[in-house]
Protein backbone atom coordinates (compact mmCIF):
# COMPACT_ATOMS: atom_id res chain seq x y z
CA UNK A 1 0.00 0.00 0.00
CA UNK A 2 1.11 3.42 -1.15
CA UNK A 3 1.94 4.91 2.71
CA UNK A 4 0.78 8.56 0.91
CA UNK A 5 -2.77 9.41 1.68
CA UNK A 6 -5.08 11.85 -0.03
CA UNK A 7 -6.07 13.40 3.28
CA UNK A 8 -4.30 15.46 5.56
CA UNK A 9 -3.33 13.62 8.78
CA UNK A 10 -4.22 15.16 12.33
CA UNK A 11 -1.98 14.63 15.12
CA UNK A 12 -2.35 15.13 18.97
CA UNK A 13 -0.20 13.87 21.99
CA UNK A 14 -3.03 15.15 24.56
CA UNK A 15 -1.53 17.33 27.15
CA UNK A 16 1.74 17.36 25.72
CA UNK A 17 1.19 18.89 21.77
CA UNK A 18 -1.11 20.67 20.88
CA UNK A 19 -3.41 19.44 17.43
CA UNK A 20 -1.36 19.61 14.23
CA UNK A 21 -2.18 18.80 10.84
CA UNK A 22 -0.25 17.40 8.07
CA UNK A 23 -0.71 16.46 4.51
CA UNK A 24 1.57 14.14 4.51
CA UNK A 25 1.99 11.13 7.03
CA UNK A 26 5.62 10.82 6.58
CA UNK A 27 6.09 14.13 7.84
CA UNK A 28 3.28 13.19 10.58
CA UNK A 29 4.96 10.51 12.41
CA UNK A 30 8.25 12.27 12.42
CA UNK A 31 6.27 14.77 14.28
CA UNK A 32 5.00 12.07 16.61
CA UNK A 33 8.11 10.42 16.98
CA UNK A 34 10.38 14.14 17.79
CA UNK A 35 7.85 14.57 20.38
CA UNK A 36 7.85 11.19 21.87
CA UNK A 37 11.63 11.10 21.92
CA UNK A 38 11.91 14.43 24.26
CA UNK A 39 9.65 12.75 27.06
CA UNK A 40 10.73 10.70 30.28
CA UNK A 41 9.80 6.81 29.10
CA UNK A 42 11.03 4.11 30.23
CA UNK A 43 13.08 1.98 28.08
CA UNK A 44 10.10 -0.63 27.05
CA UNK A 45 8.00 1.99 26.56
CA UNK A 46 10.24 3.73 24.22
CA UNK A 47 11.16 1.21 22.12
CA UNK A 48 7.35 0.38 21.63
CA UNK A 49 6.12 3.96 20.74
CA UNK A 50 8.96 4.43 18.14
CA UNK A 51 8.18 1.07 16.86
CA UNK A 52 4.72 2.08 16.49
CA UNK A 53 4.95 4.81 14.58
CA UNK A 54 8.25 4.05 13.41
CA UNK A 55 9.13 4.61 9.24
CA UNK A 56 8.68 0.48 8.63
CA UNK A 57 4.96 0.70 9.98
CA UNK A 58 3.94 3.67 7.45
CA UNK A 59 2.36 1.06 5.01
CA UNK A 60 0.08 -0.35 8.48
CA UNK A 61 -0.73 3.03 9.69
CA UNK A 62 -1.67 4.19 6.09
CA UNK A 63 -3.99 0.93 5.93
CA UNK A 64 -5.86 1.70 9.44
CA UNK A 65 -6.42 5.57 8.57
CA UNK A 66 -7.98 4.52 5.36
CA UNK A 67 -10.39 1.69 6.84
CA UNK A 68 -10.12 3.10 10.22
CA UNK A 69 -10.13 7.04 10.38
CA UNK A 70 -7.72 6.94 13.30
CA UNK A 71 -4.89 5.05 15.35
CA UNK A 72 -4.35 5.73 18.97
CA UNK A 73 -1.95 4.65 21.44
CA UNK A 74 -1.25 5.52 25.20
CA UNK A 75 2.45 6.94 26.20
CA UNK A 76 2.84 6.25 29.69
CA UNK A 77 5.24 8.58 32.01
CA UNK A 78 5.19 6.97 35.63
CA UNK A 79 2.35 5.08 37.06
CA UNK A 80 0.06 7.73 37.12
CA UNK A 81 0.48 10.61 33.90
CA UNK A 82 -0.86 8.29 30.28
CA UNK A 83 -0.85 10.80 27.60
CA UNK A 84 -2.99 8.91 24.82
CA UNK A 85 -1.68 9.47 21.37
CA UNK A 86 -3.97 10.58 18.11
CA UNK A 87 -3.45 9.92 14.93
CA UNK A 88 -6.57 10.69 12.58
CA UNK A 89 -7.73 11.74 9.19
CA UNK A 90 -8.06 15.45 9.68
CA UNK A 91 -11.21 15.05 7.68
CA UNK A 92 -12.80 13.67 11.00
Amino acid sequence: MNTELPFAVTVEIKGVTKVATFSKLSDALVAIRTSLARLPLDDDQAAYLADLFGDASASRIAHQLVEFGAVRAIAFIGIESAHPIYLRAASE
